[in-house]
C-alpha cells in the first residue's frame, strides 16, 4: 500500500483498530493495492457514484458486501467521516484446502479439522484457533456468511496462533463437508441428543463441526455429519460456550490421536 493510501487510511479508520478502513480513498486504495479484505459494509441506499465501481471491484475479488446503516459504520468509524463504505481488513490471507491436507501430509498424520458453522463471536473464533494450534488440528474451516472472518480481534483472542493454523474460507460449509468427505474424511458434529463425546474413535482422518453460538448447527449441516456427539449437562445450562466445548473435544481427539490411554 502507498504512503499516501496509508496517511488517508488512518484518517478515516478512527480507533476501532487497524482492521478497520473508512471512507472512499481508502477503501479504494486498499482494494488496489491487493491488501486482503475480509468484508466490504456500504451504507444501506448508497450504491451510485463512486462506490458503484468500488463495490463492482470488490465482487471482483469474490469480497463479501453487506448493507448497515450509517449509525453502524459510524461506530465501526468512531464517527469519522466514512463516505458511506467501511472494509475490514483481514488480518491474514486465507488459506486453501490443499493447504490444510499438505500440513496433514508433512507431519505424516491424518487430516484433522475443524469446521465453524456460522460463528459471529471473534473471541470465540480466536479461542478455537488457539485450542486447533495447541492440540494438533491440521486446519479450520469458516464460511463466508453470517460468520466472523480473521479480523485482528480474532488474531489477538487467539494469542497468537492464527500466524501457525491454516484458515480456509468457503462459500458454503456443507458444500465443504462433500468435499472433505469424497478425501475420506469422517464428519463428527456437536449436538444436544448424540453419542457420549468420550465413546467415539477419532483416530482416523475427521473433521469436526462446532455450532454457532446462538443456534448451534444447521439442519443440513447435522444431516451430513456421519456422527453426532454430545457433552453431558448436569448443572441448570443446558450448553456451553462454543469455544469452550471446541477445547473439550480437540483434547479428547489429540489424547486418542496420541495414543494417551485414560487410567
Amino acid at each position: 500500500m502507498s504512503e499516501k493510501a496509508r496517511k488517508i487510511q488512518q484518517k478515516h479508520s478512527g480507533n476501532q483498530g487497524n482492521d478497520v478502513i473508512g471512507g472512499r480513498n481508502a477503501v479504494h486504495e486498499a482494494l488496489r493495492s491487493g491488501r486482503p479484505i475480509d468484508s466490504l459494509y456500504v451504507a444501506r441506499g448508497q450504491k451510485t457514484g463512486s462506490l458503484t465501481a468500488i463495490i463492482a471491484k470488490a465482487k471482483q475479488q469474490n469480497i463479501t458486501i453487506k448493507e448497515a446503516d450509517s449509525k453502524k459504520l459510524d461506530f465501526m468509524c468512531s464517527n469519522a467521516n466514512h463516505q458511506g463504505i467501511v472494509a475490514v481488513a483481514a488480518a491474514k490471507p486465507y488459506a486453501c484446502i490443499e493447504d490444510i491436507f499438505a500440513l496433514a501430509e508433512s507431519r505424516n498424520q491424518s487430516p484433522f479439522i475443524i469446521l465453524a458453522d456460522e460463528l459471529e463471536d471473534p473471541y470465540n473464533l480466536g479461542a478455537i484457533l488457539r485450542t486447533a494450534e495447541c492440540t494438533g488440528a491440521h486446519g479450520v474451516i469458516i464460511p463466508k456468511r453470517r460468520a466472523v472472518g480473521l479480523t485482528y480481534a480474532v488474531g489477538k483472542a487467539s494469542a497468537g496462533a492464527m500466524e501457525y493454523v491454516p484458515v480456509v474460507r468457503v462459500t458454503n460449509i456443507s458444500a465443504a463437508i462433500d468435499q472433505l468427505k469424497k478425501r475420506g474424511l469422517w464428519i463428527y458434529a456437536t449436538d444436544m441428543k448424540g453419542e457420549h463425546w468420550c465413546t467415539l474413535d477419532y483416530t482416523g482422518p475427521i473433521g469436526l463441526v462446532i455450532g454457532s453460538e446462538g443456534s448451534g448447527i444447521s439442519r443440513l449441516v447435522k444431516e451430513k455429519a456421519d456422527f453426532t456427539l454430545t457433552l453431558p449437562m448436569v448443572g441448570h445450562i443446558n450448553s456451553l460456550n462454543a469455544s469452550v466445548a471446541c477445547g473439550v473435544l480437540c483434547y479428547e481427539i489429540a489424547r486418542q490421536r496420541q495414543g494417551i490411554k485414560a487410567n
